[in-house]
């Protein structure tokens, strides 16, 4: 890959990440950037600008955000920067030689205007203290975390591949085996960090990463949180923590309590969005897509992909159901499902969720019927009994006139 290259590479994903443009700009972008390349050089963040997908001065933010980040990097002791690899709402992240051990790391680096929020750093060093305290092969390690010239850095292990967000943002829509291949390996990490007693929280496609020798690595604890943590969980109340294409119905309402099932929310979006190329809901800004999270009905992605097996789309429908009380109640129960899949057999789990769906659909609709029942009955005795009482009336007013005709 040419510095150009990787240039424009790091600056889409900036772009992307801070919520300036949309994935389908930036793809287009950059599929214009290819044609416009065979004629004369030119760089995304101009042709981003020119085609009104963001303004001159975002761009040169963002360009002076990467020109002081590769600055901080260089400042850390003990590191040989080799080039960027990425950059997130927060972070740009830089391909480096650790000296000591001769071998490749990925340095996160907070930006020095975030830096001097102590709320920011904060989170970064939970993050760091998050991914060092959980050790997985589908997790991606944390070696240390510390600050150097006044900039606060992050290094990790570094991962030779691409994320799942870099092949849909290229169009890709993967094929059911293929997904379930990724998705298996991601709940297998979320199932040991739930049994660490961490929460990711930020679950999706631009988090999930696979090696080249087809390794797949859960990155990015930014939002994790240990769920013994009653403190960090009051503190958040009532405020939308995560990415809203792929954000739990709690985690939207702010709620407390929140546990392993709002991951499995997310990596249910995450996987439909795999199979279907788009995302579960879909509107013109954040809020309307949370509030569809919250009301609107889930479109099944069997109705979207047709060649998807129905044991799949209800997979899916299970783990994004609006009540985690209906979702699956742990990851391994989740696994169970998916490693069933993957061997070309039916989701039981699944199949026993939609059964206590259906008997409670049944239950509450027998209770309706009850309801409108007794009504019915209530409506006709007092109908009877009005009938009764005009009767009574009309007797009572004849025997009257009855009287009355003798007496003359």
């Amino acid at each position: 890959m040419t510095t150009e290259t990787n240039y424009d590479t790091v600056f889409g994903k900036m772009v992307v990440e801070r919520g300036l443009c949309t994935d389908e700009e930036l793809r287009r972008s950059l599929k214009e950037l290819q044609t416009r390349r065979k004629i004369k050089p030119a760089i995304l963040k101009d042709l981003m600008v020119e085609l009104d997908f963001i303004t001159a001065s975002q761009a040169e933010r963002l360009k002076t955000s990467l020109k002081e980040s590769k600055a901080a990097v260089k400042k850390i002791p003990g590191y040989k920067i080799i080039g960027k690899l990425g950059a997130g709402a927060m972070a740009v992240v830089y391909k480096a030689k650790q000296l000591s051990l001769n071998r490749m790391v990925a340095i996160k680096v907070l930006p020095k205007r975030f830096s001097e929020n102590p709320e920011y750093v904060e989170r970064f060093y939970k993050e760091g203290q998050a991914a060092g305290s959980l050790n997985h092969p589908n997790i991606v390690q944390a070696i240390d975390v510390g600050e150097a010239g006044g900039y606060h850095y992050f290094v990790m292990e570094y991962v030779e591949g691409k994320t799942i967000s870099d092949d849909l943002v290229a169009g890709q829509i993967f094929s059911e085996a293929e997904a379930l291949e990724i998705i298996i390996q991601v709940a297998n990490a979320l199932a040991h960090a739930h049994a660490c007693s961490l929460i990711h929280r930020d679950v999706k496609p631009k988090n999930i990463m696979i090696s080249n020798n087809g390794t797949v690595k859960l990155a990015d604890m930014g939002l994790a949180r240990a769920t013994t943590d009653i403190e960090a969980a009051q503190s958040e109340a009532g405020k939308a923590y995560g990415t809203p294409y792929y954000i739990a119905p709690e985690q939207i309402r702010g709620k407390i309590d929140i546990d392993g099932r709002a991951d499995i929310y997310g990596l249910g979006a995450t996987l439909y969005h795999m199979l279907t190329g788009r995302v579960p809901f879909m509107a013109e800004d954040s809020a309307d897509v949370m509030r569809k999270h919250l009301r609107e009905k889930l479109v099944p992605p069997d109705h979207i992909n047709t060649s998807l097996s129905a044991g799949v789309s209800e997979v899916v429908e299970i783990m994004m159901a609006k009540r985690r009380e209906d979702r699956y109640h742990n990851v391994e129960e989740l696994l169970t499902d998916l490693e069933a899949l993957s061997n070309g057999r039916l989701p039981v789990q699944a199949h026993r969720r939609f059964d206590v769906s259906m008997l409670e659909q049944l239950e509450e609709g027998d209770a309706v019927e009850a309801k409108e029942k007794v009504y019915e009955e209530e409506t006709i005795a007092n109908y009877r009994m009005a009938i009764l009482i005009l009767t009574t009336v009309a007797a009572v007013f004849l025997l009257v006139i009855v009287l009355l005709l003798l007496l003359k």
